[in-house]
């Protein structure tokens, strides 16, 4: 298997378990979200640690080796840090069909950002499937009532977060390992705090809970690996493309599991991005054959 077929693998498996998350995020829907996020940074830091420093017994100086690097890999840490608080909120406050609607956006949001700052050209099927989408963000804003800031965070939030991985160029493992690292003293600083206030989850034995919160850090840095080397491996553009795996598995979760409502305005909104999704997916796949030629 070539590398550009590994990434593909890499990145269809990764959208895959994200598709899923809200089953298991719901189940964690009595504890406040920032606990769970915090639970998400920490056990991640640990997670990684262990696989990368503990298992591998590499240094990261011998992958990481510029100052400037670190700082960046901090940056990428806050972004990803905001994007999973937003979407954990967002799931157990009842807005999967929202969260959904910002991941079908993220794919486009990759095309935008790929052509402006990594010169991959945007042809005229992927102008017309950008309009498309902004068309049907406009749509849902107008008619709804309000504009959709959980959609709208999460795409922009996890594409410069994509953009900046890309631009960086780095070893996945390391590099995921060195944001998560970022992430862990603020994170075991909050859940200490919770606990000394009596309002953390772990006051109250649950084995269950408690299960979860200590898996959400495989839970999160699985997939986010698998991420970080689909990105190494094929285009931003292409990586757009996967990602609507990923929603289509939470927008039927929303709808067939928790019943949420879909309204006119969500229909036409979702129908003008599915339709901008066609007409990517349908030039992606027309000149990915053409360079194969």
């Amino acid at each position: 298997m070539n590398e550009y077929r590994k990434g593909l693998l890499y990145g269809l498996l990764c959208y895959c378990i994200w598709g899923l998350f809200p089953l298991y995020w719901r189940l964690l829907d009595h504890v406040d979200s920032f606990e769970i996020l915090a639970h998400r940074m920490l056990w991640s830091g640990v997670f990684m640690g262990t696989l990368f420093l503990g298992i591998r017994k590499v240094r990261l100086s011998a992958h990481i080796k510029q100052r400037r690097q670190y700082w960046m890999l901090l940056l990428t840490s806050l972004l990803i840090s905001f994007n999973w608080g937003l979407y954990i909120w967002a799931i157990n406050h009842g807005y999967i069909l929202q969260s959904s609607l910002g991941y079908y956006i993220n794919p486009l949001v990759n095309v935008l950002l790929g052509g402006l700052f990594l010169h991959e050209r945007l042809n005229r099927a992927q102008t017309v499937a950008l309009l498309f989408a902004l068309a049907g963000v406009l749509y849902f804003t107008v008619d709804y009532g309000h504009f959709p800031l959980i959609s709208i965070g999460l795409a922009l939030s996890f594409g410069i977060y994509g953009l900046l991985k890309k631009k960086m160029g780095l070893n996945a493992t390391p590099a995921l390992t060195v944001e998560t690292f970022w992430m862990m003293p603020l994170a075991m600083v909050y859940i200490v705090w919770c606990c000394a206030n009596g309002t953390s989850a772990l006051n109250h034995f649950n084995a269950l809970t408690w299960l979860l919160l200590l898996l959400a850090g495989a839970v999160t840095a699985i997939p986010l690996l698998l991420y970080g080397k689909a990105a190494e491996r094929i285009t931003l553009t292409a990586l757009g493309f996967l990602q609507y795996v990923s929603p289509t598995g939470q927008f039927l979760i929303g709808i067939l599991v928790y019943k949420e409502s879909f309204t006119t305005a969500h229909i036409i909104c979702f129908c003008c991005i599915w339709v901008g999704l066609a007409i990517f997916t349908v030039d992606t796949f027309k000149r990915h054959r053409r360079n194969k030629k």
